[in-house]
């Protein structure tokens, strides 16, 4: 397998506080590897960090071979690695079409970008149906699933997925995490970041348990899923 993505001894820090304590890891080229963890673990800045959002006080971030440390965010971006955010951040008075269509800003192939929207909206129907609404006016679930269309938009090697499923309804949830699934199945390399646990680590090849700032158990997936003292600090079993 080839390696898409290396993380070694990374640290960032907020002011004085340091948030990601040196952790290390690394996603092979078709792979679902997730970070699971408490609020406050470090997964979110570990992913802003990965995109070029925050600065890293040290380390390496390796990507499909290049260094990725002081590269600028957009270029980050078009070296294939996207980044669906905690929040989703898409643009509420713009179309779903548009929407879509600012995902993919960075390339001029405009019968691809056409090919890639219908891919999006065969991917999730519902936004096909809705393409010409605002996106103000979708449900959290389907922003969710906006989102994601957005970031794939840019057709990335590499797609960071943070907390796709918060705050959804559980038939939402079921919905975002088959599609994830969908995509693993399609060669779409996933790094995700997910507060259910169980969802994430049933669909993970490989897993990450994060605490403060620090690495604490890896595994694959299934491992991780069957481990007891995951099973009752994050799957809520006794």
């Amino acid at each position: 397998m080839t390696t898409l993505l290396e993380v070694e001894d990374l640290r960032v820090a907020y002011g004085k506080i340091e948030a990601v304590k040196g952790i290390s890891f690394s996603v092979e080229a078709g792979q679902v590897v997730t970070l699971i963890g408490t609020n406050g673990a470090g997964k979110t800045t570990t992913l802003r960090t990965l995109s070029g959002l925050l600065k890293p006080l040290a380390g390496k971030i390796i990507f499909d071979g290049q260094p990725l440390n002081h590269v600028p965010a957009h270029k980050i971006v078009a070296l294939g690695l996207a980044h669906s955010p905690e929040g989703r951040h898409i643009f509420p008075r713009l179309t779903i079409t548009e929407n879509l269509q600012l995902g993919a800003y960075l390339r001029d192939d405009k019968a691809g970008i056409d090919k890639d929207i219908q891919r999006a909206y065969e991917l999730f129907p519902i936004l096909g149906e809705r393409r010409k609404q605002a996106a103000g006016t979708l449900s959290g679930g389907e922003q969710q699933m906006l989102a994601m269309g957005r970031a794939l938009m840019s057709r990335p090697k590499l797609l960071m997925l943070d907390e796709p499923s918060m705050g959804l309804s559980p038939i939402m949830m079921q919905k975002i995490m088959q599609t994830i699934s969908e995509l693993k199945a399609q060669g779409t390399t996933i790094l995700l970041v997910e507060q259910n646990a169980q969802a994430a680590l049933s669909l993970a090849d490989h897993g990450h348990v994060m605490e403060v700032g620090n690495i604490v158990l890896s595994g694959t997936g299934q491992d991780l899923l069957h481990d007891e003292s995951v099973r009752k600090a994050y799957l809520g079993e006794d």
